[in-house]
């Protein structure tokens, strides 16, 4: 009888478990996006900083600049790993409490319930990081005016 109550103590606590998991799936998806979002960005620092003493005046300046954004991006994308990996690690706290819980019979639902708001909160602050990362990473793409032809310029 004890037996059989542990196993079905122990599938329940299996099946409570799969939310956490879940979100681990997610977050370790997402630590490969901004892992790669991150060498995407050293690598073009390093094309820049090649260029860095080969150019002058304006487009020397606009280097700089690239790479003033580029270190920020850096920085950002750096802090959203920093924060996914620790929402990562409270979920698997989180999935550790669950199985605490479920087989001794402490009552743990408050700080189960912390833990998984912490985890979400570390991993919203994580996707708004990658949000301000993104939007500066397009600002920096966005083609310069000189190389824009006007449609004016074309039909003549």
């Amino acid at each position: 009888m004890t037996l059989a109550l542990a196993q079905s103590d122990i599938i329940t606590v299996l099946q409570t478990a799969l939310a956490p998991a879940f979100l681990l799936v997610a977050v370790g998806g997402m630590l490969g996006l901004f892992a790669g979002r991150l060498a995407r960005i050293i690598d073009r620092s390093r094309i820049l900083q090649d260029l860095f003493n080969e150019t002058e005046g304006y487009e020397h300046q606009c280097i700089v600049d690239e790479l003033h954004d580029l270190q920020l991006r850096i920085k950002i994308v750096n802090s959203a790993i920093y924060l996914s990996v620790i929402s990562a690690i409270v979920a698997c706290i989180l999935i550790g409490l669950l199985f605490v819980m479920g087989l001794t019979g402490l009552n743990l639902s408050a700080v189960i319930a912390g833990a998984f708001i912490i985890a979400m909160s570390l991993l919203s602050v994580a996707l708004i990081q990658f949000l301000r990362e993104v939007r500066i990473g397009v600002k920096d793409f966005m083609i310069r005016e000189e190389y824009l032809e006007s449609h004016d310029s074309n039909a003549s």
